[in-house]
């Protein structure tokens, strides 16, 4: 079938000739893109003067100016753009990489520093993907600042004994994808150590998410951190998803644990909401809310779709604060969604639901209560 709509326009951002001469042939080659390449920053801004590109696709690793710079700038400009690192990232790079996400990039995708014309040749499918879901997100949004007076507060918190005592009762289960590094920050710092216990599947490469959940767990007042095999949800901690693993709650006794084990992918991804959302309804059912972010494609919606039947509040984030509403909407549509949410108020309607309702913190007010570990 004839393509029917206008090719994507891609602005190549990379020092390296071998990737701006294999991105252009193999997006070119199946007429959904057109490639505009810079050797760096420098003539990338030159670039950016005479057109404007659908999306760029920004190494981080240049001379003159670094990626990290350069994205800065676009995120900067009065008109910004999508942007998608493709970039060589080891040990510290994986920081930086954190810090794109952080700085307004949509997605990014690791390069090695071998063999790279072959990997570009095996993962075209891969990149091509993530450059129609960048393209197809709204203008990036400025990193909000989080501030100390803008965080709720534990409000009437449960004494030490009675949060062991509920570790089992309440639990919720969040899934996000594009964009959903920035939605999950400015969620899970507007919870207090009360929260329940949560479980995240955010879609990212397995060595991000673990740098990703410190991240986190520095600016918030609930622990955050990597899930790892076994680890038991309770009140006041967040686990994160391990990249290339899927995760699943299950009941142990008097407590909800989560197993992380290898699998095939799910809804195209691993770890996959799906697969997370599908146990949660099995294991938790009625107690249990879960929580659909920003991200392209449908990945959550029939998980969440179970968990709704199973009694489970069911939460979708709203079109006007995602990056890209596709996964939401998808729930939407299917009927799985009992209430849609700004982004801003989900924490304070997951805290009224779990029953320990907050309220802003005031000006000068007293520290909340220590983090469980």
């Amino acid at each position: 079938m004839m393509n029917t709509h206008p090719p994507c326009t891609v602005l190549v951002v990379d020092d390296s000739a071998v990737v701006r001469e294999s991105m252009s042939l193999l997006l070119t080659r199946s007429g959904h893109f057109r490639v505009i390449s810079a050797r760096d920053p420098i003539v990338a801004a030159e670039r950016l003067r005479v057109v404007r590109p659908d999306v760029i696709l920004l190494d981080l690793e240049m001379p003159r100016q670094d990626g990290l710079s350069f994205l800065r700038q676009v995120m900067a400009s009065g008109d910004p753009l999508p942007v998608v690192v493709l970039s060589a990232l080891t040990g510290a790079g994986t920081d930086a990489a954190l810090t794109a996400l952080e700085e307004g990039a949509v997605d990014v995708i690791t390069k090695p520093r071998l063999d790279v014309k072959g990997f570009l040749e095996d993962s075209v499918i891969l990149i091509s993907d993530a450059l129609r879901a960048a393209a197809s997100v709204r203008a990036p949004r400025a990193r909000t600042p989080i501030l100390p007076s803008a965080r709720l507060s534990a409000g009437a918190v449960l004494p030490a004994a009675r949060l062991l005592a509920v570790t089992t009762d309440k639990l919720v289960a969040v899934g996000a994808s594009t964009g959903g590094t920035e939605a999950l920050r400015r969620f899970l710092t507007a919870l207090p150590p009360s929260a329940p216990g949560i479980v995240v599947v955010q879609h990212m490469p397995e060595r991000f998410t673990r740098a990703f959940a410190a991240r986190l767990d520095a600016e918030c007042a609930v622990t955050v951190r990597e899930a790892a095999h076994l680890d038991s949800v309770i009140p006041g901690r967040v686990l994160v998803a391990p990249g290339n693993r899927q995760t699943r709650v299950r009941r142990s006794g008097a407590n909800y644990i989560v197993e992380v084990v290898e699998g095939p992918l799910v809804s195209r991804h691993r770890p996959s909401v799906d697969v997370l959302f599908r146990s949660v309804a099995e294991s938790a059912g009625a107690n249990a809310a879960g929580v659909i972010m920003t991200g392209m494609g449908d990945d959550g919606a029939a998980g969440l779709l179970e968990m709704h039947h199973a009694g489970a509040l069911s939460l979708a984030q709203d079109e006007a604060s995602c990056v890209v509403f596709g996964m939401p909407k998808e729930a939407i549509r299917r009927g799985a969604v009992d209430e849609v949410v700004a982004l801003d108020a989900l924490a304070a309607r997951v805290m009224a639901w779990a029953g320990r309702p907050v309220s802003p913190s005031p000006p000068g007010g007293t520290a909340p209560p220590s983090r469980p570990r």
